[in-house]
């Protein structure tokens, strides 16, 4: 560790001191859900923990998977779990919306296992949710149905209650996702466009993310937007989910929109900075 007045290193630029022990490691990670195993892997800091966790969740089809966010979240001394949702890049079963909002669910009870826990030094008590994009919906979803998770963060997140509600009113609409979800479909296993579309219709307001905001009312919870994005606008995706937040007064909400695109591709330091400064004071690393 640091010497006595020595800074400590800036997790978005610099790496960890020398000579911790044990050293930081990358694990496969391999959790069961509904019979299939989702593969993933596990960023581990140094030290001897107990370390906080974060599950980062991707987004659809997966492309980007926010490795350099899960690096930077594990140099600022976060055990950080990446993973794929069933039916996606090589894991076994179907994919469908419902299958990464139970995989999201089921991977952080997993790191929650005793056995688990002892072996990578985790800290069951402080585990928190990022996701980006469909992956900052299924993180607003589990949070809500997991009062144990201790903070969230949802970047460019993707409101599937929101594209619904329009798919269920505008033909028009809702012809153009079917078309951009089966042109997504490569990586994917056991689904189509259609299918796709009439999930999230089937679902109805039970997946809007302005409803979550009563079980959320209680958790840090980090909104974040992207001012150009063309595949989740902020007006459709973002301002209507902060507006009911505010409405309802959830007393621990940030919020912010940075002016770049869907996969905040010239942000990516600032967003590194952004979330790890969120959860140091939601979830509590000191530096």
């Amino acid at each position: 560790m640091p010497d006595a007045g020595e800074p400590t290193p800036d997790p978005v630029a610099a790496d960890p001191v020398a000579g911790v022990e044990p050293p930081a490691a990358t694990l496969p990670l391999h959790v069961r859900s509904a019979g299939e195993s989702l593969l993933g892997l596990l960023h581990l800091p140094p030290g001897p923990g107990p370390h906080p966790v974060v599950v980062l969740l991707h987004g659809f089809p997966g492309n980007e998977r926010n490795f350099d966010l899960a690096q930077a979240l594990r140099r600022a001394g976060y055990a950080t779990a990446v993973f794929h949702y069933r039916g996606s890049w090589g894991v076994g079963g179907t994919y469908a919306w419902c299958h990464v909002l139970e995989d999201s669910a089921r991977v952080v009870a997993a790191l929650r296992e005793p056995g688990t826990v002892a072996e990578h030094r985790l800290d069951p008590e402080r585990i928190a949710v990022v996701g980006h994009s469909l992956g900052g919906f299924a993180a607003l979803m589990t949070a809500a149905a997991d009062p144990q998770v201790c903070a969230v963060a949802s970047v460019a997140g993707f409101d599937l209650g929101a594209v619904g509600a329009r798919c269920r009113t505008d033909p028009v609409a809702r012809a153009a996702f079917v078309t951009a979800f089966e042109g997504e479909l490569l990586p994917l296993r056991g689904t189509s466009g259609e299918a796709l579309v009439s999930e999230i219709e089937s679902a109805g307001i039970e997946w809007s993310l302005a409803r979550l905001a009563p079980r959320l009312g209680d958790r840090p919870v980090l909104l974040v937007g992207a001012g150009r994005d063309e595949v989740a606008p902020v007006q459709i995706h973002h301002e209507p989910v902060v507006a009911a937040y505010r409405t309802y007064a959830v007393p621990r909400l940030e919020h912010r929109v940075f002016m770049t695109d869907h996969a905040l591709s010239d942000h990516r330091v600032a967003l590194a900075r952004a979330v790890i400064d969120f959860l140091d004071r939601s979830v509590g690393v000191a530096r």
